[in-house]
């Protein structure tokens, strides 16, 4: 049914001489042993009585994965990049490991609104491959390209603008005066990094719009083994350079970023296929139709995405007035968490291309099921690492850093980084969900009250006037993520149905 995703699930492997069971028997044993958690997740998406059949599910697993698969691994290596950074600079010293942290706290809260806003592109390329039209459809996705390009360049302009007037005011914001110094010339070399950056999550968007995840998986896994070996480089100052810490770290993130910009405009040139829509950019160039429509859609996700962001960074700046050592554990335990939630941001892309094909063909049924399906491989994933997380919280820490008192704290708050997994990531596919029907504008509502009405609030109530330190806030999170957690949900399921009655209104 579906040509964008077909394959098999995987070979079997041996190990010691004896051959173990197959990659796709222990996907089925993983699926079988979250079945309670996936008819619990369906309860509240459909308020209804709930079957589940895994045979009936498994073709949409199949595709979900082939989808998601690269994009986990492009979102896991960029996850990688940042724990290596933090392994790398936490050893050379905890000053620098702590402006690490806070610099980049502040620069994820303006880049995650603009990858945010960037991500309108998938839908909406997207839903134009469904369709199928032809040369009609050629000529669309063209356009789109074009103003995507127009857009991008006005998402990076606003980006450069926020952060710009940052760099001679981080001294303002109550850190450690050891901590700032470290930290100034890292975000001098981050913020400029955000240029190729968010050049190459246009073409990252645009290509899965079209159901190409590979790509991307490609380049990055390329440059952040570049990304890595400079660091290492430049960090510790081999091959006679000097040692530059911190900003070392800096150094080797924008010269990986400059290259994933320019291998994504070689593979766009090399590929016929692709070649084709650069060819009528110019013709198609500042179709303002175009330009806002993007603005529309991508506005309220970089809104949603942004106060999500915000939530964490504010986070940042106020366990740093605890101590240096309680940053540096927040930032290990935000670490552990982030490697999960690129696995759940993998499935969850895979899952609004999916969703924005099956729309643009007009099959509501198959929107349904592969939304479920996202549901269900998400619950397993978490599990997964919540289980690794809670199991290893007394060992991870020394993997950053053997400064006990850091340690200390980075056990607890893995442990509940461990149990806001759920939350954080059906939060997580519940917002790819909608992203696919281009349903944007209530999820940001919703997770305007959430971030910013409930957990921000209750975060710092808890962490200091009920002094539970930085263990307060990350209990906020897992409360504050629970609420959009449920309601993306009911609201996308409410979507579905609202959908389903006007097409059968529409054959009568």
């Amino acid at each position: 049914m579906d040509e964008w995703a077909n394959g098999r699930m995987g070979e079997s492997w041996a190990d010691g001489g004896q051959v173990m069971m197959g990659k796709r028997e222990i996907f089925v044993n993983c699926l079988h042993m979250s079945k309670k958690l996936c008819t619990f997740a369906e309860f509240f998406a459909n308020r209804s009585k709930v079957s589940y059949s895994f045979s009936t599910y498994l073709p949409y697993y199949r595709r979900n994965l082939r989808l998601a698969f690269p994009v986990m691994l492009t979102q896991l290596g960029a996850a990688l990049v940042g724990l290596f950074d933090s392994i790398m600079v936490g050893h050379y010293s905890t000053a620098d490991l702590a402006a690490v942290s806070f610099s980049n706290a502040l620069f994820f809260t303006v880049m995650v609104y603009a990858m945010g806003a960037l991500m309108a592109i998938t839908p909406i390329v997207g839903y134009e491959v469904g369709k199928n039209e032809g040369e009609k459809t050629k000529e669309r996705i063209t356009a789109l390209l074009a103003n995507g390009l127009i857009f991008t360049g006005l998402v990076t302009l606003i980006s450069l603008v926020l952060l710009g007037p940052c760099i001679p005011l981080l001294g303002m914001f109550g850190q450690d005066p050891e901590v700032v110094v470290c930290a100034r010339p890292y975000f001098i070399l981050i913020v400029l990094s955000i240029v190729p950056f968010l050049f190459f999550c246009l073409c990252k968007q645009f290509l899965e719009g079209l159901g190409n995840t590979t790509v991307a998986m490609v380049i990055s896994i390329v440059c952040n083994l570049l990304n890595i070996c400079l660091n290492w480089v430049f960090i510790f100052g081999h091959f006679g350079l000097p040692a530059m810490g911190a900003a070392g770290a800096g150094l080797a993130t924008l010269i990986a970023r400059l290259l994933t910009a320019i291998c994504f405009v070689a593979v766009m040139f090399w590929k016929n296929d692709w070649r084709q829509y650069l060819v009528g950019i110019k013709r198609n160039m500042l179709r303002w139709r175009e330009v806002v429509h993007y603005v529309r859609i991508g506005t309220p996700i970089g809104m949603q995405s942004f106060v999500e962001a915000f939530l964490f960074t504010s986070s940042f700046v106020f366990i740093g007035w605890i101590s240096k050592e309680a940053l540096a554990a927040h930032h290990i335990a935000n670490q552990m968490a982030d490697m999960t939630f690129m696995l759940a941001t993998g499935i969850g892309a895979a899952t609004t291309i999916r969703v924005s094909h099956q729309l643009g063909k007009g099959d509501l049924q198959a929107v349904k099921m592969a939304s479920r399906a996202s549901v269900h491989l998400c619950l397993v994933m978490n599990t997964i690492g919540a289980a690794i997380m809670i199991g290893l919280r007394h060992y991870l820490p020394y993997v950053f850093t053997e400064d006990e008192k850091v340690v200390e704290i980075a056990c607890t708050l893995i442990l509940i980084a461990g149990l806001l997994q759920y939350s954080d990531g059906l939060q997580c596919i519940g917002a790819a969900m909608l992203r696919g029907i281009q349903d944007v504008r209530v999820p940001m509502r919703i997770a305007v009250f959430a971030y910013i009405g409930v957990a921000l609030p209750l975060g710092l109530v808890l962490t200091f006037p009920l002094g539970m330190g930085a263990k307060g806030m990350w209990i906020a999170f897992v409360l504050g993520l629970a609420i959009p957690a449920v309601c993306y949900h009911v609201r996308f399921n409410m979507q579905w149905r609202r959908m389903s009655e006007q097409k059968t209104g529409e054959s009568k």
